[in-house]
């Protein structure tokens, strides 16, 4: 497949003096792998640290700046980064106050967070863990022990980052990301496989007409395989499953958080249209909904398709989500 690279043992280094050049409010470490935002420890706050394999942009490196993470740690595609790039991170955003470290639900990310934690706090860093798992499509999959990490990651970021910017102590606003995650369910849909740059060609098969009910974000499989829907029962499908694990912690008539997001592939143009979906399902099953964000967020390389992540919401979490952000990948309110 043609790709716009200069190949593929670079494509991430590239990528990372591309951001540099196109952001200079952020601390580009592209030898080291570490993305961090500027005059961070200016304030004296609890910094916010993130991370994964490439592929899923803008999650993480996007969501760096006001409002929101601290820094990110960018690995190669597809794979976790590693304990250093972590700490290097930890190290660069703390000011005292603490550090949270935001972990997505697979296995090297779970793994390499824990170390670099153990390695911050013997250098006199405390650090909270926040693991995100919020994909209801299956429990265990080729990646995780236990519900994948997708979209409430940028929920949890958002949400602890405003948090965190308002200067809140670092147990409550791990307090309050973990409630976010608790209280967010996911749901993806592929209708073409993506294709990393290092196989060049899609990463898995999937026919000419046929979709993936519940995919992961590195194209693991999900619930079933249907020949392909119409955009109105694919929303029916996954809001149904959402809303059906969002029951399991509470009633589901409460207002909440709504994203639509696309995994890389899939223009705005089918996006707006499947929310137009979404949002009448929602309707048509009594769930108001607060607030929508629609777009690619946390994507997967050039993969078509789409996933819908809803957060029961309250006063709180509405305050701190409208919070002013500032960042590569979401701006509002400044």
């Amino acid at each position: 497949m043609n790709m716009l690279i200069n190949s593929a043992e670079t494509v991430v280094a590239d990528a990372l003096r591309g951001m540099a050049a196109a952001h200079p409010d952020l601390d580009v470490d592209v030898e080291g792998r570490v993305v961090v935002r500027r005059g961070v420890r200016e304030g004296g706050r609890v910094g916010l640290v993130s991370g994964g394999g490439s592929g899923h942009e803008p999650l993480h490196a996007g969501f760096v700046g006001y409002g929101m993470l601290s820094a990110a740690c960018p690995g190669e595609v597809f794979t976790s980064p590693v304990p250093d790039q972590m700490l290097r991170a930890a190290k660069a955003v703390d000011s005292g106050q603490g550090v949270l470290f935001v972990v997505k639900n697979y296995t090297g990310d779970v793994l390499n967070f824990d170390m670099a934690a153990e390695l911050a706090e013997e250098d006199g860093i405390r650090v909270e863990r926040v693991l995100v798992n919020d994909d209801v499509a299956v429990t265990d999959s080729l990646y995780t022990a236990g519900r994948r990490g997708t979209g409430a990651t940028l929920f949890v970021e958002k949400i602890a980052g405003a948090a965190a910017e308002a200067g809140a102590p670092l147990e409550q606003v791990a307090a309050l990301a973990r409630r976010v995650n608790d209280a967010s369910r996911s749901f993806g849909v592929a209708l073409s496989a993506c294709s990393t740059p290092a196989k060049g060609s899609p990463t898995f098969d999937l026919p000419d007409g046929e979709l993936e009910l519940g995919v992961g974000i590195h194209g693991e499989p999900g619930r079933e395989r249907r020949a392909m829907m119409p955009s109105r029962d694919i929303a029916e499908f996954a809001v149904g499953a959402v809303l059906e694990d969002l029951a399991a912690v509470g009633p589901t008539d409460g207002p909440v958080l709504a994203l639509v997001n696309g995994m890389g592939a899939t223009p705005l143009l089918e996006l707006y249209g499947f929310h137009a979906e979404v949002a009448r399902v929602l309707a048509d099953r009594g769930v108001p909904v607060a607030r929508t964000l629609v777009g690619n967020y946390v994507t997967s390389l050039d993969m078509a398709g789409c996933s819908v992540t809803l957060c029961r919401s309250d006063d709180e979490l509405l305050r701190l989500w409208d919070a002013p952000v500032e960042t590569a990948a979401l701006r509002w309110g400044r």
